[in-house]
């Protein structure tokens, strides 16, 4: 690969949104629908993690209703310091940036973590919420870290 080929693949990786790592499952029903917990720590603020809990449904659950390919969008996350917090180069503008991102249905909808830096307040807010192509959807989850003594 050329230096530039291997350069782009860089960036690239760079800009890929945190991942997501399973520390626990709670079952629900029968039919085998799930709450899934997965922590996310924040690739660009070492020294938090963030603890995300959605909805997963089961085989049985999309045999008898269908939709085969879609999940619900109800997310709840908690932040959490969780080592000493050092901000690397994020995202300053009041629209923030995505920190985690998955599908939820095969296209039209995703789970996103954005987060955002709030300066006067010394602040980092993380918000849980669904992004759909066409309908966008008024679940939100959000959690707070504050920034005692951080740079």
């Amino acid at each position: 690969m050329t230096r530039l080929g291997t350069a782009c693949l860089l960036g690239l990786l760079s800009l890929t949104p945190a991942r997501a790592e399973q520390v626990g499952e709670v079952g629900v029903d029968w039919v085998g629908n799930d709450i899934i917990i997965e922590a996310i720590a924040d690739p660009d603020v070492a020294g938090v993690t963030c603890h995300i809990a959605y909805f997963e449904r089961g085989l049985i659950d999309r045999l008898s209703k269908g939709n085969w390919f879609e999940d619900p969008s109800n997310a709840s996350i908690s932040c959490r310091q969780t080592g000493p917090i050092t901000i690397g180069d994020i995202d300053r503008d009041d629209d923030g940036e995505d920190v985690f991102r998955a599908s939820r249905s095969i296209v039209l909808k995703s789970l996103r973590v954005k987060r955002i830096f709030d300066e006067k307040n010394q602040t980092l807010i993380y918000i849980a919420h669904a992004a759909e192509l066409t309908d966008g959807s008024a679940k939100v989850s959000m959690s707070t870290v504050p920034l005692y003594g951080s740079d």
